[in-house]
Formats: C-alpha cells, structure tokens, sequence
C-alpha cells in the first residue's frame, strides 16, 4: 500500500506518483477484476506457452493444462483477497472483536496444498507479477488487504474507480512509507492530540469535553486532507461532527487559539458582551480559520451543531454546494463536465450514528444528484465500538458501521487507530480519489473511548471486559513512538521533549484566557458583509418598498407566457398559458403561481439568486407551478426564468426526504444571503419529518450560534376535507418556536401580498427564516386574485388586510380576526347573509405579531362591541393560543371596553382534522356561523345550496 514516499511537513512535494503499472500485459486486456473470467481458456493457454518458452521451460499439453487451472484458481483467490480481505484485516486495537480467518481466504479453499503452494503460476501482470508462487501471492495480497487497512472497493460498478484503488493498494512493495520527517510530524500531531486531552482534564476536572482519547490518529489525519487537497485544487473544506473530538478539532486542526477555548470553559463567550444571544455549551460551537501548507491557503470552518447527532450532515452539504455556486465550482453538475474540485465536504461521524442515524442516508441519496451534488463528501468515522452504553452488536446486524455506504457504491477504507500512518495514508488516498471522480468516501476508523461516553460516564457498568482492556491499553503515542525508535527515526528524548514543548504553550494560554475579551462578532463576515440586525419588530421601520416598475412587469409576462418554437407543450399547460396571456393583457385576474413567478422573475433581474428545492417543485403538487415545461415528444425541459439576465434560476424535483433536503437548504441559505432559498413541502404536515431541522436550526441558531439565515418554508396549509395528514401544517408548532425575532410566520390570502413577502425576504438588509402557510384550494379561489396594479410601482407587503366590502368603521360592531383560507369563507357567508356590522381582518403575519397596526384599526372603532378569532384548526391547533394574548394585549392598547376575545373555531382534538367530507363541511360551516353570530342550521343548508 502506498509504494510512494511523501513526508506529511509543508514543504512536501506535489502528490500524485505515476503509478505506472506492470509493463506486462494485463490477462484481462482491460484490467478485468472478475479474474475468472479475464479469459477464456485456449487464450490464456496461448499465453502461458508463449511465457514458458521465453523461460526456457519444459512445455506439454498436460503442463499447459495443469498451468492454465492454477492460473485460473490463482486468480479466484486473487479476488476473494479483493472482495473479502477486509474481513481478515488487523483493525481493532483493543483485540476485542473477534474476526476469523474466512475460509475463502486460504489456498487450501481453492485448491492449492502442499508442492502446489510453491508451483510457479502463470499471473500475467497481476499483482505487477508475471510469475509467483501461491505462497508468495498470499503473502502479498494478504499484505496488501490484511494489515492495518481493509479495503471494501469490489461494490463498485465504475472499472475505473476500482482501478485507481488497485493501483494504489495492490502489489508487492505496497507497504505504507512516509519520510522520517513525515513520521515525526505525526507523531508530533498525536501527542498534541494527547496532551491537550490531558490538560483539559487537570485544568477542569470533572467537566464534560467528549474527549478524543483514544482516537488521536485523527489530527495528523485530518491535517493531511488539509495538506493534500490543497494541492489538488480544494480551497475550502468545510466540516461538521458530534462531540466526540470536537474541542480537540477545534484546536488542533481548526487553529482556534486555545486560549479562547480555556475561557470558554471558565464559562465565558468567545463572542463580544453586546451581541446577545442565548449561547451554548463549547462542544457544540464552531469556527473558521485559514491555514497554509505548501504556500496553498485553504479556508476552513466548522458548523455549529446540537445535541441531535448527525444533523449537521445535511448543512454542511448544502453549505458547501452554496460555496460551490459562489465560486463557480459546478461546471456541468454530474458527469464529465463537472467541477467541484474547490470546497470539500468533510463529515466527521461517530459510529452508532452513522449506522444508526436516518439521516446519513438521506445525505447519501442527495450524492451525486443535479442540483445537491458536491462531488463527493469524505466521511471519517470514528469507530468507538460501542454507542453510549450499547455495544454493537445489540446496535446493528452488519459487521461494520459503515455498510450502509455500499448503497451509493463509494470506497469504505477501514483503518487502525492505534496505527497514525496508516490512518494519515487513507485519508490521503480518501482525497485523491474524491478529487479523480467527484465521489464520497468513507474511512472508518477503528479505535476506542478511553474514558466512556463523556468525562463523567462509568463505562464500565455495562462494558466491563472492554475497559478492563482500554485501562492496560497503552495510548497511540507510546505505541507509535516505539515503533519509530526500533526504526532509527526518534531517540528517546523526542517524545517528553515534544510533551514539554506543547504542556508549555497550553501554559501560556491557559493565562491569556484570564485576561481575554471578544472584541469581535464574525456573522456579518465574508459573504454576509453588508447585513445587520433588524430594527424593533414592534415597529413598521422593516417594512421596504417591493413593488416593480410597469417595464419589468411586461418583460416578465412575456416570459412566462413565450413558449419556444422547437417544444411541444402539455395541452393542459398551453391553456394554462392561455389564462396568464389575458391576466396581463387585463391587468387583472392574477393568480398565485403567476405571481410566485413575478417574484421570483424580478429577483433574478435584479441580480438576485432564487433556488426552489422540494419533492414536486418543478410542475407544483398541486399542478399549479408549471415552473419546468416538457416537451411532449422528447422529454427536453425549458424554464422560462433561467433565460433570465443577471441572476440565477433553479428548480429542482428533490429526492423523497423532508429531513435531509430541508437541512441541505438550510445549510444553503446560511452561505449565501443573497439567494431566495426556498424549500417547499409536499403537503405542510410533511415537513414533521424535519423537525430536528426546524427546532435545532430554524428556529434557535441565531440565539445560539449567532448565525443569521433567510431560508423560506413554503408549507400547503387549509381545511378542505382532505383529512388529516392534508389539511394542517401545524401553524402551532411554528408559533410555540416563535420568541425574541427568531422567525417570521405568515399566513397569507392574496398573490400580491405572497409576491410582496417574497421580494421583502431580499431587499430587507437582514434575514430571519419565514414560514409561509401556502395555499392549496386558494391557488385557483376565484377571491383570491391580484390586479397588475398591486405589483406594480410603489408598494410592500401588509401584514393585515381587510376584506373589500368592510362596512364604515363607525359602523363596525364586531371584528373577525382570522389567518388564511377562512377569511374568504366568512366573506362569502356575511355578504350571504347581509350582515353590515362585521368586519373581516385577515393577520397576514402572525409572528412578529403587527400588533401596533392591529391597535391603530380598533381605535378608529368607537362602537364596537366584540372581537372574535377564527380558524379552521381545532382550538388546541392552529393560532389561537399564540395570538389569543396577543390580542388582548391590543384590546387593552386601545382602551375599548370590548372585553378579551372569543373564539370561534373546531373544538380540541388529537387529530388535526377529520377524513369524513360530511363532518368536516358541517364544522366548517359551524365554526362560520359561531364567528358571524349565524344560525347554524341555515349556515349548512346555505352551504349544501352553494
């Protein structure tokens, strides 16, 4: 493995060795690994003669014969190593997991016994061998597939990535080598790893750090991904992982000064007095740093992440793929056009996770897919053999925590921890082949937890054999140490004076963190530069002017109804591009999707980016989008907002995963302030499955993490008897979530006002998530249309809108508050029913509440007597319980001796609606005829009639 020398220090040469393979012929022609079928016999016969003779050997039929089988048998067992060596491989320090020799392994298994063993056997080139004897092959492939590195490649399906990972670990002289200054340098790195694990547990006994002992081989590791990709062209890595490591990562990798983590861990903030705030524990923070090698600055940074293990995967992802578009690293996407050779993902798991975790597979999904490509995510596992307290064989069937990885055919390198250099050598190996064919790859990295699941764990309630081991287990150090003493290459002084050196400069900062003081908050940095902080939420200084000139909004209509002369549209489609032909030619009539479309549209004329990722994006769930048009005959797509100037258009069909893709978007819209990232759920209720998204990141990392993001959910909300997995997004969740300006919900009843938030979620120079209840029977309500001239010249979103045939405010004896779809129901049942004392206003924005306009249109009321909140979702759904104080509050602003307000609504259940159309018409009309003061009765018999 390796036959290369490379020395792991700065001034290293370029990587990259010729690798030059045999000058022999290979028996396959094209390097064929199903050995057995590399030839047929007569061919591989001819060959074996042709090479005897050259020899000078004796040559007969039976010769041939009999050397033609061993060369066939010879070359099974070849492959067996190629498939099945990893399971014979040396990885577990600790000795603990018992791994037999498998059968298929030995010669005997394919025949070869006693003289056959030392018979030479016709290989061709395999192995760079022409000859070889059976022992002399064991001897190589079980060193190259049997020491400290097992190697799962022979899932692949591309030859040629297989091909790359032969020429690399297969063959004599294969062994790992590194200079004698390359040694030293890791070493060096895993006593740092070390000793700095060992000074946290003097300076703070007792507290909890998630420690790496044990596991150290991962800091001269990860320094090589640094060293080597900076030479292939990365410029950019950007990292997420757990705990386990974390602080040690920070520090020894990421460069964070360690004073900075010493004054953390005295309970301070590494941010500044005045930012605010909630913060959090240090194992969960992150950083960004530059660090050189070889005169190649690459840029890193480290996600904040929770508890939640694994979520962060998804946000690196996307933030990465963010990065990408930035700096023009995409190129084709997929296939051979593509690029992504600039910022790499690297995700850092634990074990029980990654085998564990959901989501590591919904991340796998997204590789190598159009528009979520990164070409290629490493992923170091490090493999405590054991999660928590649960030991895995009680966690998972697969030998390996890494076998669901086989589902995507990606390289899992199995390696050693207590072996340095060989960890190094595969993550070097890792990258090559990530930065050759843009794809994932796994490194699972054997070792131990030498303390239990955290500093003040007892791990030896339920593994008692394995920490009795771990407790006689020497460290990585003294066992790498010895081994570079026996070679020549350290004395015995190296070591403690490598120990004083670094225990020193920890010293050193261990003072300067008594005295440190942030001075500086970096979330308005890099690519944020330019944003702050919004005003008061109580106040209508956020709202901004999102109106568009007359120009735009023509060009605009002619795009989005222009179909080319080379594609045959949909029929349905051409009458839908009928419908928006005289939208703009009256100037009236818009819907919504029209005006999404004018939102999205005058954002990329404006320079804006908009990218819109979900299951049905493209055409919409509800066939109302039409974003993408194909083409009848052949299938070939065109968006008309992609031939937009200036900036970027993308739709993309995502994978079926809620979790996943609303965390890659996350991620997305966290790199880049200047794109509308929208992620859209199929139904609203659907995006429970991302949850942890929502309550770890949506809404809390600003307090947390200090990190802004503009990300946009577009939920389908509304009772319309679909039952109860398509009628509530949970709009109660969201507000429960809402608190100190962490996110905007709105519930919205116009495609202007939708057109409006959609521009002001740009133009604001700050960004804060917002949750939108879109519309599912709305998309198409005849009431629910725009003009031209609500788009057009001046104009912004409302967060309140009353319904147009309000009776005069003098007049006005009772206010219906309400949020989305119902409005128009309790329009449409007062005018019926002729009352003219009743006024509909519609909460556009529930979160931050418009609590100051809602108080300034009550006051204009002198007579009025009742206020009342309505909604469609039962009372322990839906708003009321978040709006209900907000109200009063106002009430009371205004001085009206109105009382608090009532609410009229379904009552509570533990579904969120029902499945019956029946009963779910006559709770409908029920709770309309409750808000208006009508008769129930004639409210259903009305409805019937309709």
């Amino acid at each position: 493995m390796g036959n290369e020398t490379f020395d792991f220090f700065p001034d290293d040469p370029q990587p990259g060795p010729s690798w030059q393979r045999s000058n022999w012929p290979p028996v396959g022609g094209d390097y064929e690994d199903d050995l057995t079928q590399a030839l047929d016999p007569t061919t591989l016969k001819a060959k074996i003669e042709k090479a005897a003779k050259a020899t000078g050997a004796p040559v007969d039929e039976a010769r041939i014969e009999q050397a033609a089988s061993d060369s066939l048998r010879a070359m099974n067992l070849i492959r067996t190593y190629r498939v099945r060596g990893h399971l014979a491989a040396d990885l577990d320090p600790l000795g603990v997991s018992t791994r037999e020799l498998p059968a298929d392994l030995t010669p005997e298994y394919h025949g070869f016994t006693g003289d056959a063993l030392n018979r030479k056997i016709y290989l061709g080139g395999f192995l760079d061998l022409e000859w070889a004897t059976v022992r002399e092959i064991v001897d190589i492939v079980r060193a190259n597939y049997c020491g400290k590195v097992g190697l799962e490649y022979m899932h692949l399906s591309d030859t040629e990535e297989r091909r790359f990972l032969q020429d690399r670990m297969e063959g004599p002289n294969k062994q790992i080598e590194f200079t004698p200054e390359g040694q030293k340098a890791i070493l060096q790195a895993v006593i740092r790893g070390e000793q700095y694990e060992k000074f946290l547990g003097k300076k703070y006994v007792g507290t909890k750090r998630f420690g790496l002992d044990g596991g150290e081989s991962m800091i001269p590791a990860l320094e090589a991904v640094i060293k080597y990709g900076g030479q292939l062209g990365v410029r950019e890595i950007v990292y997420g992982m757990a705990h386990r490591g974390r602080l040690n990562v920070l520090a020894n990798v990421m460069a964070k000064p360690y004073k900075v983590i010493f004054h953390e861990f005295s309970g301070g903030s590494a941010n500044p007095e005045d930012v605010g705030g909630s913060g959090d524990v240090k194992y969960h923070l992150g950083t960004s740093t530059d660090r050189d090698f070889d005169g190649v600055k690459v840029h890193m940074s480290l996600m904040p992440n929770p508890s939640h293990l694994e979520t962060v995967d998804p946000i690196v992802l996307g933030k990465v793929r963010a990065y990408q578009v930035i700096q023009d690293d995409i190129g084709d996407d997929i296939g051979p056009g593509a690029k992504h050779k600039q910022v790499l993902p690297v995700l850092i798991h634990g074990d029980a996770a990654f085998a564990g975790q959901g989501i590591v597979w919904e991340c796998f999904g997204l590789s190598g897919v159009k528009g979520y490509n990164t070409g290629g995510c490493i992923h170091f596992i490090i493999n405590n053999q054991i999660g928590f307290t649960t030991s895995p064989q009680f966690a998972r069937k697969s030998p390996y925590p890494s076998d669901v990885a086989k589902g995507i055919q990606v390289p899992i390198l199995h390696v050693n921890g207590d072996d340095p250099a060989a960890v190094t050598f595969v993550c070097k190996l890792a990258i090559d082949f990530r930065q050759q064919f843009g794809r994932d790859v796994v490194i699972d990295m054997w070792c131990y937890r030498r303390f239990g699941h955290n500093e003040g764990d007892e791990p030896s309630f339920t593994q008692p054999l394995m920490y009795a081991k771990i407790r006689q287990h020497p460290p990585v150090s003294a066992i790498y140490a010895e081994r570079l003493k026996r070679d020549g290459v350290i004395d015995d002084a190296f070591v403690s004076e490598t120990e004083a050196t670094f225990t020193g400069h920890l010293e050193e900062q261990f003072e300067a963190a008594k005295s440190y003081k942030a001075n500086e908050a970096d979330w308005f940095a890099g690519q944020w530069s330019g944003f702050n902080k919004p005003a008061d939420p109580e106040t209508s200084r956020r709202n901004v002017e999102t109106g568009i000139d007359a120009k735009l909004f023509d060009s605009l209509g002619r795009t989005l109804t222009t179909v080319p002369e080379d594609l045959t549209i949909h029929k349905t489609l051409g009458r839908v591009l009928d419908a928006k032909r005289e939208m703009f030619k009256s100037a009236d009539g818009f819907d919504w999707a029209t005006a999404e479309a004018l939102a999205f549209g005058s954002l990329v004329s404006e320079g804006y980016s908009v990218r819109l990722s979900g299951q049905d994006s493209g055409r919409g769930t509800f066939s109302q989008r039409h974003a993408v048009w194909v083409d009848q005959t052949d299938e070939h797509k065109y968006v008309p907002l992609t031939t937009l100037p200036h900036g970027r258009f993308e739709v993309l069909d995502s994978t079926l995963s809620e979790y996943g893709v609303l965390g890659f978007e996350y991620g997305y819209a966290s790199a880049d302030p200047k794109t509308l990232v929208l992620w859209e759920a199929q139904f609203g209720d659907f995006a429970n499955g991302a949850q942890i998204i929502i309550d770890q990141y949506v809404a809390a990392a600003e307090a947390k993490w200090l990190r802004a993001n503009g990300l946009v959910m577009l939920l389908p909300h509304g009772y319309e008897g679909q039952g109860p997995e398509h009628s509530s997004a949970r709009l109660e969740r969201y507000l429960q979530l809402c608190a100190q300006d962490n996110i905007q919900v709105c519930n919205i009843t116009t495609p202007a006002n939708y057109f409006h938030v959609l521009r002001r979620q740009m133009h604001r120079p700050f960004r804060k998530p917002l949750i939108i209840m879109t519309p599912k029977s709305l998309l198409r309500h005849p009431m629910a249309k725009s003009r031209a001239a609500e788009f057009v010249g001046e104009g912004h979103f409302r967060r309140m809108l009353s319904d147009p045939k309000a009776p005069a405010d003098a007049a006005t004896k009772k206010v219906v508050l309400c949020s989305g779809k119902v409005a128009y129901d309790l329009m449409e049942a007062r005018d019926a029913a002729e009352i003219d004392d009743v006024q509909i206003i519609r909460v556009e924005q529930l979160y931050p509440f418009p609590g100051e306009p809602l108080a300034a249109r009550l006051s204009r009321m002198p007579n009025l007597e009742e206020v009342v909140w309505c909604q469609e979702e039962p009372r322990n759904n839906g708003a009321w319980f978040f709006v209900g104080s907000q109200i009063e509050e106002v009430i009371d602003q205004t001085g009206l001796k109105v009382g608090r307000p009532r609410y009229a609504g379904r009552a509570s259940a533990a579904s969120p609606a029902t499945g019956l159309a029946k009963r779910h018409a006559s709770e409908q009309a029920a709770l309309v005829a409750d808000a208006l003061g009508l008769s129930v009765r004639s409210e259903i018999r009305r409805k019937q009639k309709a």
